[in-house]
Formats: C-alpha cells, structure tokens, sequence
C-alpha cells in the first residue's frame, strides 16, 4: 500500500474524530440546557399540582355553598307560598267583604229619607234651647 494512502485515511480519521469532538460538545451544551429547562419544568409542575389542590378544595367549599344555598331558597319558597296563599284568602274575604258593604251602600240609598221628623225634631230641639236660655236669664244666671 502506498504511504500517502495511510496518510489520507489517517486523516479522515482524524477529521471524523474531530467533528464527533465538535458535536459532543454541542450536545453537552444542549443536555445542560434541557436539565435546566428539567428542573424549572419540575418546579412549575409542583405549583400547577399545588393549584389543583387549592382549586379542589375551593370547588368542595362551592358546592357545600350551593347545597346550603339550595336548601334555605327551597325553605323561603315554600314560606313565600304559604304567604301567598294566605295573602290570596285575606284579599278574597276583603274582597267579599268590600261587595256586601257595596250592597249594603245601594240598600241605603234605594231607602226613602224622612226629612220631616228630623226637621220637627230640630225645630223641637231650637224650642228647648230659646227656652233653656229664658230660664237662665230669668233666674240671673245668665250674663
């Protein structure tokens, strides 16, 4: 074999090593980034699981809330109907009571007046009076 065919593959040789030299360095340079990016990728997970155990518990509390929540409506509903009711029967009786006074109005005035006895009734009254005040000023009591 030919000295300078040595030479060159010794060479090639030389230049692949050189370039995997180059790339592992290059990888190195990567694998530290990526356990960097690892450990603040760890770190982010453990506050996301934190917030979801937080976020848990806040929806437990919400539910409880709205179970409690569910439970007095349900009991002002039912005392709101109740009331209803009652309100409903009290304007019914007003009502039946407001169409008998009406009733009893209409009666009235389809009954003739009498104006003659209160008027000799009044007229009796003025005669007491005018003779109440003779007494008064014959006995002198009067001013």
């Amino acid at each position: 074999m030919n000295p300078t065919f040595g030479l060159v593959i010794e060479s090639l040789v030389a230049a692949l090593l050189l370039l995997t030299i180059c790339y592992c360095i290059l990888l190195n340079k990567r694998l530290k980034l990526l356990r960097a990016d690892e450990q603040s990728l760890k770190a982010t997970i453990g506050e996301l699981i934190t917030a979801t155990e937080i976020a848990e518990r806040a929806i437990a509390g919400l539910k409880l809330t709205v179970r409690e929540c569910n439970d007095n409506l349900g009991g002002q509903l039912a005392t709101a109907s109740d009331m209803c009711d009652r309100l409903g029967k009290h304007v019914q009786t007003g009502e039946t009571v407001l169409h008998r006074l009406s009733r009893i109005a209409i009666a009235a005035r389809a009954q003739p007046e009498t104006t003659e006895p209160r008027s000799k009734s009044a007229k009796a009254i003025v005669a007491a009076a005018e003779a109440f005040t003779e007494r008064t000023r014959a006995n002198g009591l009067a001013a």
